[in-house]
């Protein structure tokens, strides 16, 4: 009789069943306490059109903190770094450990996903950014389409100024064509010419787009649902505690194991770091 790997399979074996019982109780204490802290709370947020509101969210933090605390509770464990995946509005702190119990190796994976909604903060300082942005968007929108709209004729009546007198339509499209340099002063002197100064604008509005990401504030979304691994690869809002336990052969791990064949020392040890875990997760 062969087990499979994830402790949450069935199987008429008392070993077996003994494991699924105490993976249970680890998933109970585990939800109980990321329920606690996810709790939500409320702060004011301003929205793309100065609307101020509020939203409600959590504090990341002390998720961290807490797998932080369960890996250094972890003595005896190999132990992977508390990691925050950093996409833009999927994000998930995760840790994983295992340890090793003669050919048995038992391993955890530890998982809060949760979603990031962008507001901006509840500042004045927003709304005079972006009157400014506006009044530098509808600016270069109006020169540039002023300059479309008589491109040809102010570039040969540019052209004369300079001294080039023979050109037309035609040998026009020839000439810039071939000479970006040429092009581009010509364009250069009618801008000036334009009172505009297309490179400053451009320059003003960048920097102005980055005083207004400064002034963005993240929000965060979840739920103490237990999900499991297809759930957590397809982006779904929850958390996450998966055991395995792997027989090795010649630093192979095989999922399919004969657990009658296992030592009373060993279902012993293994049973104790499963209630080791579960205390520490109490914690």
């Amino acid at each position: 009789m062969k087990s499979f790997v994830r402790l949450d399979s069935r199987s008429p074996n008392d070993f077996i069943k003994e494991l699924n019982q105490k993976n249970e109780s680890a998933q109970k204490s585990y939800r109980a306490k990321m329920t606690d802290l996810i709790k939500m709370s409320d702060i004011k947020v301003m929205m793309g059109d100065s609307t101020v509101t509020e939203q409600k969210t959590f504090d990341p933090k002390l998720v961290t903190d807490y797998f932080q605390k369960i890996n250094n509770s972890l003595k005896e464990w190999s132990l992977q770094d508390v990691t925050i995946t950093n996409n833009q509005d999927v994000r998930r702190i995760f840790t994983k450990f295992e340890i090793k119990e003669e050919n048995y190796l038992l391993s955890g994976h530890l998982s809060l996903q949760f979603h990031v909604l962008l507001y901006y903060k509840p500042d004045q300082q927003v709304m005079e950014i972006q009157k400014e942005l506006s009044r530098i968007v509808d600016m270069t929108k109006n020169k540039q389409e002023e300059l479309s709209d008589n491109s040809d004729q102010l570039v040969l009546d540019k052209l004369k100024e300079m001294g080039y007198k023979d050109f037309d339509h035609q040998n026009l499209f020839e000439v810039f064509y071939d000479n970006d340099e040429f092009r581009e002063k010509v364009f250069e002197e009618i801008q000036k010419d334009s009172g505009t100064n297309f490179q400053q604008l451009t320059e003003k509005k960048e920097k102005l787009f980055g005083e207004l990401d400064a002034l963005l504030l993240e929000t965060y979304q979840t739920s103490a649902v237990l999900i499991d691994d297809p759930r957590l690869v397809a982006g779904e809002e929850g958390c996450l505690l998966s055991l395995d336990l792997e027989f090795v052969k010649n630093n192979n791990r095989e999922g399919l194991f004969d657990p009658r064949k296992m030592s009373r020392s060993v279902k012993e040890n293994i049973i104790r770091r499963l209630e080791e875990l579960e205390s520490v997760i109490k914690s």
